[in-house]
């Protein structure tokens, strides 16, 4: 299950987190994240022991979609340990999605 996350909340967020987190950066007139979006959300429940799910809408919060140089959505970017460690461009099939996080993990 996803949450949403804003600017002020983001770094204690991420700095506070017991496991990796993965935030989906996203809008909704965005064709390919609406197609993204629930196979996202699936992936975070089938894997919700290994990471937590949140969801950056870069219409609402544009200084984090800047701070991380989000040029193209959907941008699905894992954290550890409060840093960025991968970064998925676009639309993607779940098993190539789910490949790439389990490497990541």
């Amino acid at each position: 299950m996803s949450q949403p996350i804003t600017a002020a909340e983001f770094g204690s967020v991420v700095s506070g987190a017991t496991k990796p987190i993965l935030i989906d950066f996203w809008a909704s007139w965005c064709g390919p994240c609406r197609a993204l979006g629930p196979v996202v959300e699936e992936i975070a429940n089938e894997m919700s022991d290994k990471f937590d799910l949140y969801k950056c809408n870069v219409d609402e919060q544009p200084e984090l979609a800047q701070k991380f140089g989000i040029m193209s959505i959907p941008t699905l970017i894992l954290f550890k340990d409060g840093k960025p460690v991968h970064t998925m461009v676009g639309n993607m099939p779940k098993a190539d999605l789910v490949n790439e996080l389990s490497a990541n993990l």
